[in-house]
């Protein structure tokens, strides 16, 4: 029993840690922190970018929920190994097949994965902090919603209202 719950704990934190992404990715990053996520929405010149220091940031949440559940309490471990396997497909996919900084072997020609590359080029139409859509990773709205919500927000901003978030 404690195996099948230590599974469900580490699954539910991987994709709850999507849900912390977004909200992270839309709230903080374009929004308080643009002065380091800008720099992911410029072409990079050279191997790393500022936007880099998320995934420091990020991953010490991680790092300490490991060093407790091995510690102090058993529970924490499978959340901060749920936050850890997260952070490492965001890294592997993201990274690598969707902006390319590296080769990874994967085409990414399934239809799954051509969904999320669409929506985060779509995301990255956009060269400011305002007016981006598409802010989650794994889960995605649909591709043609995406292009609406864009075409909305252009014509908002032409008109001189702020985007909608």
């Amino acid at each position: 029993m404690t195996s099948a719950l230590f599974v469900l704990v580490f699954v539910g934190a991987l994709l709850g840690t999507e849900g912390l992404a977004w909200v992270a990715h839309r709230h903080l990053m374009h929004g308080p922190l643009w002065c380091w996520h800008r720099s992911h929405h410029e072409p990079r010149a050279g191997v790393l970018e500022k936007n880099d220091l998320f995934a420091v940031m990020f991953a010490l949440p991680a790092i300490a929920l490991i060093a407790i559940g091995t510690h102090l309490w058993f529970w924490a471990l499978p959340i901060g190994l749920g936050m850890t396997a997260y952070g490492m497909i965001y890294f592997f996919f993201h990274d690598g097949l969707v902006h390319r900084r590296y080769p990874i072997g994967v085409a990414g020609r399934s239809a799954f994965w051509r969904k999320r590359i669409q929506a985060h080029r779509l995301h990255h139409v956009v060269k400011t902090r305002e007016g981006c859509v598409s802010f989650g990773f794994l889960w995605v709205r649909p591709v043609r919603a995406l292009t609406a919500e864009l075409r909305q927000n252009r014509t908002a901003s032409s008109n001189g209202a702020r985007a909608s978030a």
